[in-house]
């Protein structure tokens, strides 16, 4: 079991599906390292490999969808998303999109520190410098930053 996913999943007090969920991002990313020269054809064939359930990626590129039952932490598993992909992979831009006004406002207020349910509570690596958070409101003054 990668390092990363044990650290984050006792820093963020991830439940069992949440951490199980983290487990497989973790093994996907391990056969399918997150680069941009992935052959996309070759990735769903790696994945399927593991997780038959995933048949096609819909996009032209690699991704895949975790369902989790209302109330779990879809929200926290995110930041648990985000901040494994920045540890273990280097990766350091994400783009969240929100289905409608009020999760897009949600999700703003949890993505910024010293918020009730800020997504990186416990996580040191942002404590001392915490992502920066660009909406559709900030965009453009803060494009390319």
């Amino acid at each position: 079991m990668n390092r990363h996913v044990n650290a984050i999943s006792g820093r963020l007090s991830l439940r069992p599906p949440q951490r199980h969920s983290l487990e497989i991002l973790d093994r996907i990313t391990e056969i399918v390292p997150p680069q941009k020269s992935t052959s996309v054809t070759d990735a769903l064939e790696l994945i399927h490999s593991e997780y038959p359930s995933v048949t096609d990626f819909e996009r032209d590129f690699p991704s895949v969808c975790f369902a989790l039952a209302t109330g779990v932490g879809k929200t926290r598993l995110m930041g648990a998303f985000v901040t494994y992909l920045h540890l273990a992979h280097g990766i350091n831009n994400f783009f969240v999109l929100a289905p409608n006004l009020t999760i897009y406002n949600k999700l703003i207020a949890d993505f910024t520190p010293n918020t009730p349910k800020y997504v990186f509570k416990g996580i040191a690596e942002f404590a001392q410098e915490a992502p920066e958070i660009i909406t559709g409101d900030d965009y453009e003054a803060k494009a390319g930053t």
